[in-house]
C-alpha cells in the first residue's frame, strides 16, 4: 500500500450527496470523462446519470462508460441510443450469456468510481440507481463514496484507462498532470482488488489494520462472509482488548447470504465482538474505522466474491479527522437505525432456526468451491 500526501477528501454519504456531486462534476468536465459501475439502473438516477454524460460528449469531451455485464444486464436500450446519438463510448464488462455454467461468470466489475479530466476521482460503494427502496417516504440505503483532489486522482485515473484499454481496445490519451499536492491535504491510498497482480490486496490491508489496532475497529458492511483468516484477525483483537464492531445488514435482501452470514456470529460473539445489524433501510456501506485514526470506503465486501473474484477498489485513509467524520456517521446510523445481538438470546436460538443458517452455509461454501476457492473457509 502506498499512501500519497496532499490530497482533499470530502466523504459523501448515501447517493442524496454522491450524485450531485457526481453531475456536477461531469457537467465541469473539459477533457475526459471516465465512469465504471456494477449496476446502471433505468431510473431517475440512471437518467439524471446519462443526460449529464451525454452533454459532456456533446461539447466534446471523451466519455467512457463502463457497466458490468450482470449487474447492468437491464441497462435500457433507450440509454443505448442516447449514447450512440451523443457520442458517449460504452463497454460492458463480461456480459451474461443465459447459457453454460463456467467458473469465470462470477468474475464481475464491481467497483464503482469516476475520475473526471485526471483532476477529480469518485472512489465508493454506490451504483448507479436510486437511493430508495420501495414507496416513499423510505429511509435512503446507507452508503458511502469519497470524492479526490489531488495527486491519488492520478491513480485512479491509472486504472481506469488502463482496464479500458484492455477490454475496448483503444488507449486513451496521455494523462494530465493530477492537481496538488494540497496543504493540509489528506493522507491516503488506493487499493485494488484483480485477478492479476492484486489478487488479495484489499484483504491484506484489512488484516494489517486490525492486527496493529489497540482500542477499536469498526467494520460495516453489506454482505459479510469472511474467510478464516478474516475471523481468526477480529478474534485476536477482541481476545487483546479491542473493541470490535461488526456494522452488517439486517433486512432481507439475499436470502441465502443473509443466512449463510449467520453461521459466523457463534464464534464471534464469543470471543466478545459487537454485532450491530441494521434495520432502518438496506446497508449498502463496504467502509471501516481503525483506532479512529485509519479508516477505508470503498467497493469491496467483506466475502469470497469481492476478496477474491471482483474487481474492487478502495480509498485507505490515514488521518485521524475524516476517520472521525465516519465513525461518527456509523455511530449516528447504529442508534438511530440498528439493533444489537445479544449473545446470550443468540446462543439459545432453537434448532428450527439454526439449520437454515447452516444449510444456506453449507451451500455457499460449495459454490465458493465450484468457482475454485474452496480453501477460503
Amino acid at each position: 500500500m502506498r499512501y500519497v500526501d496532499g490530497n482533499r477528501l470530502t466523504l459523501l454519504c448515501n447517493g442524496e450527496q454522491y450524485f450531485p456531486a457526481l453531475v456536477e462534476a461531469i457537467d465541469g468536465a473539459r477533457r475526459e470523462v471516465f465512469l465504471e459501475t456494477y449496476i446502471f439502473a433505468g431510473d431517475e438516477t440512471g437518467s439524471l446519470v446519462i443526460d449529464a454524460l451525454a452533454r459532456a460528449a456533446a461539447r466534446g469531451v471523451a466519455v467512457r462508460l463502463l457497466i458490468d455485464g450482470f449487474g447492468s444486464r437491464g441497462f435500457p436500450p433507450r440509454f443505448r441510443r442516447i449514447l450512440e446519438d451523443t457520442g458517449v463510448q460504452l463497454h460492458m464488462y463480461r456480459p451474461v450469456r443465459i447459457w453454460g455454467l463456467r467458473r469465470d461468470r462470477l468474475r464481475r466489475l464491481h467497483r464503482k468510481n469516476a475520475c473526471i479530466d485526471g483532476q477529480l476521482a469518485f472512489v465508493g460503494g454506490i451504483n448507479i440507481l436510486d437511493d430508495y427502496v420501495g414507496p416513499m417516504p423510505s429511509p435512503p440505503r446507507l452508503d458511502y463514496a469519497v470524492r479526490i483532489e489531488g495527486p491519488l486522482t492520478a491513480q485512479v485515473r491509472e486504472r481506469a484507462a488502463r482496464l479500458w484499454a484492455r477490454l475496448a481496445g483503444e488507449a486513451p490519451r496521455a494523462p494530465v498532470p493530477a492537481r496538488g499536492p494540497f496543504a493540509e491535504g489528506h493522507r491516503a491510498a488506493l487499493v485494488v482488488r484483480d485477478s492479476l497482480h492484486h489478487r488479495r490486496d484489499i484483504e491484506r490491508v484489512y488484516l494489517e489494520r486490525i492486527a496493529a489496532a489497540r482500542d477499536e475497529v469498526i467494520i460495516a458492511n453489506a454482505y459479510f462472509l469472511p474467510g478464516w483468516r478474516f475471523r481468526r484477525a477480529l478474534v485476536a483483537a477482541a481476545r487483546r482488548g479491542v473493541r470490535v464492531v461488526l456494522f452488517l445488514q439486517g433486512r432481507v435482501e439475499y436470502l441465502l447470504l443473509h443466512l449463510a452470514s449467520r453461521a459466523m456470529y457463534g464464534q464471534l460473539l464469543d470471543a466478545g465482538i459487537e454485532i450491530w445489524e441494521y434495520q432502518r433501510s438496506f446497508l449498502h456501506a463496504k467502509v471501516a474505522v481503525f483506532d479512529g485514526v485509519h479508516c477505508c470506503v470503498g467497493s469491496s465486501n467483506i466475502d469470497p466474491y469481492s476478496l477474491l473474484m471482483a474487481l474492487e477498489a478502495n480509498v485507505f485513509v490515514d488521518d485521524r479527522r475524516f476517520s472521525a467524520q465516519l465513525r461518527g456517521g456509523l455511530q449516528e446510523a447504529m442508534r438511530n437505525g440498528a439493533q444489537r445481538i445479544p449473545p446470550q438470546h443468540w446462543r439459545r436460538r432453537p434448532l428450527w432456526q439454526r439449520m437454515p443458517i447452516w444449510v444456506a452455509y453449507s451451500i455457499t461454501r460449495l459454490l465458493t468451491a465450484f468457482a475454485g476457492y474452496e480453501r477460503y473457509h
